[in-house]
């Protein structure tokens, strides 16, 4: 299986939800079978490392983080199984993508297994530690009901 992961610039959202992701399968017996990556929509970021509160939000959660910003491209709508927009508008750039209407039932909104409830994971690249944290915690749950859903443990 192969999870993608997608945000605006890759450096706080994707690279976030990528690295949390890891951390649970890593925990399982399957974790060697899953892929996981993460990429931006926008081309601002390309090559950086997650933005510094990313990196301090995982660490104090006990998740490693290392991540290289990349740009999402059409070969990742093929190669993934499952990829994950971390809002509308970033669904939105998704879907312009060539041929993404071949993979529609793949590309969801990340929220969609969120216990708490649908919308979009808001961007936390203007905000607070705070809410970098509350960012953490909205993905940190939504992925476990992600795993428990799709992933055969």
């Amino acid at each position: 299986m192969k999870v993608l992961f997608v945000c605006l610039g890759n450096i706080c959202r994707s690279p976030l939800a990528e690295a949390i992701f890891k951390h649970k399968i890593k925990k399982q017996t399957v974790g060697h079978h899953i892929l996981a990556d993460s990429c931006g929509t926008g081309n601002y970021h390309i090559g950086d490392q997650p933005d510094p509160r990313t990196i301090k939000t995982a660490e104090k959660n006990g998740v490693a983080i290392w991540h290289q910003a990349r740009q999402v491209s059409t070969d990742d709508l093929e190669n993934f199984d499952f990829i994950f927009a971390m809002d509308q508008q970033n669904l939105k750039n998704i879907l312009r993508l060539p041929h993404a209407d071949k993979y529609a039932h793949k590309i969801k909104l990340m929220r969609e297994f969120d216990p708490q409830g649908q919308g979009d994971v808001p961007d936390p690249y203007y905000g607070t530690l705070h809410d970098f944290q509350y960012v953490f915690e909205m993905l940190d749950r939504t992925l476990d009901e992600f795993i428990k859903a799709e992933i055969k443990l």
